[in-house]
């Protein structure tokens, strides 16, 4: 007899399946111009300690240059680095719309830059801590965001991150009640920030492309669920797709496991895309 585990996982399956069959229906019905949005690191790119050598997984690239180049498709990654980082990982010609800072800046493809402005008090909020963590960076890594200052403790043993997210904790919780700052988590780190999230930048790009154009999001952290909820809010086509190698709980309709997961959802991305009335 099946584990009520078993039973679960099942379901879950298979309604996913369900909403993967839908949403593609959709998008080839779709009049629109679907839009395809995507964060990076541990979604098309494998986490790496320095962060300059998470490359595309294998094929990726290649298959995102296709979409890209068929111009029948909005690609645009919405990451939590700044958003200049991206283009160099990237290497696609044409360069893809970039949301960078979780959703704060936003860079076009012309290479026009917008970044979320904040209030003085929260800019004088932030330029106090980062200012202690220069002095001491309490054990982990510091990261210095136009919007943000940022903890990370990705590589140490499990005791010594519990330290550092402790005293980064410690340090960052008094300022997140300061109105127009936020507390951001994410999966070894914590983000003390001002500006939209990336749930606010599905929401305006889905604004400007009509409301009811088919989207999908892929993501893998704790931070794209502000995404997938926006997702699952459109009122077109739509698809929230958790990329991970290891179920988590989530409000993503679909799991898939990279880089073959991934792969194969671009896959069938393109093809579908390619034959839209």
């Amino acid at each position: 007899m099946p584990s009520n585990a078993a039973t679960s996982d099942a379901h879950r399956n298979a309604e996913a399946n369900v909403k993967l069959e839908s949403f593609f229906k959709g998008l080839a019905c779709s009049t629109r111009r679907p839009l395809l949005l995507l964060d990076y690191d541990g979604t098309l790119a494998n986490f790496r300690v320095d962060r300059f050598k998470a490359r595309p997984w294998a094929g990726v690239r290649e298959q995102l240059q296709r979409i890209q180049r068929r111009g029948l498709s909005q690609i645009a990654v919405i990451t939590g680095r700044p958003a200049a980082e991206i283009a160099p990982m990237l290497a696609l010609d044409p360069p893809v719309e970039v949301w960078g800072l979780h959703g704060a800046e936003r860079l076009h493809p012309n290479g026009e830059r917008e970044l979320q402005d904040a209030s003085p008090a929260a800019r004088a909020a932030l330029d106090e801590v980062r200012a202690q963590l220069r002095r001491h960076a309490l054990g982990g890594l510091f990261e210095d965001k136009p919007n943000a200052a940022v903890m990370h403790w990705r590589g140490h043993t499990p005791l010594r991150a519990r330290q550092i997210e402790q005293r980064a904790r410690a340090l960052f919780e008094p300022f997140a009640q300061l109105e127009g700052i936020a507390l951001l988590e994410f999966e070894s780190g914590v983000e003390l920030r001002v500006g939209r999230d990336k749930g606010g930048a599905v929401r305006q790009l889905l604004q400007e492309a009509g409301e009811v154009a088919p989207v999908a999001y892929l993501g893998d952290d704790l931070t794209d669920e502000a995404a997938f909820q926006a997702v699952n809010q459109a009122r077109g086509p739509h698809l929230s797709v958790l990329i991970r190698r290891t179920w988590r709980a989530t409000a993503a309709d679909l799991w898939l496991q990279p880089p073959a997961g991934l792969r194969s959802f671009l896959a069938r991305w393109e093809t579908v895309a390619a034959q839209k009335p």
